[in-house]
């Protein structure tokens, strides 16, 4: 029978009910502690915890004491040993029978509620890179952000170039009913290096690049060769230039790696013939072929999503895994061009076995790599294909794109409540071991998504198809709109845990639906400035205050319209307000009264020692 509860007996993100918070490495003892109505006439209580093997662990907890004149303590410790996602409730023996306590909104304890708590147990010797944190991505689709005008060699003559960088790009399918994806507008690395100083004025440190590598499409993802810079984007030694040019101004340069497929126009398919004869399509005693699953060859074979352009490679094959992991393989050679890391696409449907490899390949050229997954949900209990990942338990990967946070920030700038996003923030900041947190890659859009700007001032597209898409922009209105939310959607992309990500443009308030009017070139021409200047100055915000590298994380309050929020640093604090409504706000920080306007937000820095506070306002 369920007791009604008239108050929080547990809170897995309160410090007096567990200790250590968060996730924790293995062999870690964690305390746990609730507190019982006197008049529920509890005689035991017990922790139930499931293992990573499903099995069932129940702990007596004991009683420790009073909580005031109604209520009544029990604790008892858990130390975890081995590595994974434990999953635990209480239960209770009371006069009126069992009781059972489980998980609610906010992480509280409630009469009713169905869902375990996570406890998510990582590897003891799991470290991610520290050069990325307390820093700023910037994420560049190659072919759409700057030319350098370089006259390029060998490229196909299949391919069409715009000559206008404000055409909108081509989304009609072509005669035979296809859309191509071949149309281009000639971005290139030295574009990009051409472009680093204005890069660096908005605090950039790392450039996320969508893939590079020859490939017969504007996006790249369907690789024709892992060996060599399309040729439209340069040549190696372009990159290794590139690469050369960020590192003197102290930006890290993140690759693209689309290694669960590779496009049926390359040379190691060669479905379209371009390579040759050779290829896994036209000769089944090519090296190639082992690499595919063909069910007939050569027409029917797996591919991504049933594209027929993109055949699914088998990982676990030895000689694909070590042509991309050896010694000799394309991730170790990359990272010596000057790569700092890369980021996986669909991590979820590549085998762990084949993340792990990749993993130790890139520590073993750099023990500094960085390798990020694509993952759209929870990174920390994610299933695919039936199997639970182990992602961020060590030794496979150190962030992942955080679309959770995305969610969040977004819904609640369109109206939802507050509670409701900062309990999907607040069970990222659970879930994720904080080294990841540290560097979690905090976008508002990419490549895979409409504009920020777009979605937060416009008509949402829904099931609308392109021919809708193509022809809607924002309106003088719905842009001032979309304006004001995004610089409050900058805020919390800033100041929440990890590292924020600029989808390039962005800061010149590029609008689009979804692919491919979110690929637009960018326009160095525009007068668009009144992103650019809170952008940086948030930038440099974040350097000036050690609250935003790594600090913990603690709500203050989470009403209809406003958001009050702590980050805790070694040397600093910071507070955060947010008042999305429509009213004039007075709230207390660092116990000092402050305003906060309607649609705007203020920071306040105080130093932990000796007492110093500062105020940045924005509206």
């Amino acid at each position: 029978m369920q007791e009604s509860l008239p108050m929080t007996l547990f809170n897995s993100r309160n410090p007096i009910h567990r200790s250590p918070l968060g996730a924790v490495a293995d062999g870690t003892r964690v305390h746990f502690k609730i507190t019982l109505p006197r008049n529920m006439q509890c005689s035991a209580s017990y922790l139930l915890v499931q293992h990573p093997d499903n099995r069932i662990e129940c702990l007596d907890m004991f009683w420790c004491g009073m909580n005031g004149n109604d209520h009544e303590w029990w604790e008892c410790h858990f130390t975890p040993q081995e590595t994974g996602l434990y999953f635990y409730h209480f239960e209770l023996r009371t006069a009126r029978g069992r009781s059972v306590l489980k998980k609610d909104l906010g992480g509280e304890a409630r009469a009713g509620a169905r869902e375990d708590w996570q406890l998510t147990v990582y590897d003891g010797a799991y470290k991610t890179p520290d050069w990325l944190a307390g820093g700023i991505l910037y994420q560049i689709f190659p072919d759409r952000f700057a030319s350098s005008g370089k006259t390029k060699k060998n490229v196909p003559d299949d391919r069409t170039l715009h000559e206008n960088w404000l055409d909108q790009p081509d989304w009609r399918p072509n005669a035979q009913g296809i859309v191509t994806n071949s149309d281009f507008f000639g971005g290139d690395l030295k574009g990009i290096e051409e472009k680093l100083d204005y890069l660096a004025s908005l605090g950039v440190t790392c450039i996320y690049l969508n893939p590079i590598f020859e490939s017969h499409s504007n996006h790249r993802y369907d690789t024709a060769s892992y060996e060599k810079i399309d040729p439209l984007l340069g040549d190696e030694e372009d990159f290794r230039s590139l690469c050369a040019a960020a590192k003197a101004r102290n930006i890290h340069v993140l690759l693209d790696g689309v290694f669960n497929h590779t496009g049926s126009d390359s040379i190691y398919f060669n479905r379209e013939g371009r390579y040759g004869d050779g290829g896994a399509y036209r000769s089944q005693s090519s090296p190639y072929y082992p690499w595919y699953s063909f069910r007939s060859w050569p027409n029917d074979y797996e591919c991504w999503w049933n594209f027929i352009t993109l055949p699914n490679v088998r990982e676990e094959n030895p000689a694909y895994d070590n042509y991309i992991n050896g010694e000799d393989g394309i991730i170790r050679h990359w990272l010596e061009a000057g790569a700092s890391g890369w980021r996986l696409d669909v991590a979820d449907e590549l085998p762990d076995g084949f993340i792990d490899r990749l993993n130790r390949a890139a520590k073993a050229q750099d023990e500094n790599a960085m390798v990020l997954g694509e993952v759209w949900e929870d990174a920390s209990n994610k299933t695919a294909y039936g199997v639970r990942r182990r992602y961020l338990l060590g030794g496979q990967l150190d962030s992942v794109m955080n679309y959770p946070f995305r969610d969040a920030i977004l819904g609640f700038l369109l109206g939802e409540h507050a509670s409701l996003i900062m309990d999907r923030i607040e069970t990222i900041v659970e879930n994720y071991p904080p080294q990841v947190l540290r560097i979690l890659m905090n976008h508002i859009g990419t490549h895979d998504t409409e504009r920020a700007l777009t979605v937060l001032g416009g008509e949402p597209a829904g099931s609308r198809g392109r021919e809708w898409q193509s022809a809607h922009t924002l309106s003088p209105e719905q842009r001032e709109t979309g304006l004001e939310r995004i610089r409050l959607a900058a805020l919390l992309q800033f100041m929440l845990p990890g590292v924020p990500c600029i989808y390039y443009g962005d800061e010149a308030g590029m609008e689009g639906y979804r692919d491919p009017f979110n690929r637009a070139y960018f326009d160095w021409n525009s007068t668009e400035r009144r992103l650019r200047v809170p952008l940086s100055n948030l930038a440099r915000l974040r350097r000036s205050c050690d609250a935003f590298d790594g600090g913990s994380m603690e709500l203050v309050e989470a009403s209809a319209d406003v958001l009050h929020y702590r980050r805790v640093g070694k040397e600093q604090s910071a507070e955060i307000i947010l008042n999305n409504g429509p009213h004039l706000i007075v709230r207390t920080a660092f116990g000092k009264q402050t305003e906060v306007n309607p649609g705007g937000f203020t920071i306040l820095v105080e130093d932990n020692q000796p007492q110093h506070v500062g105020y940045f306002k924005y509206y």
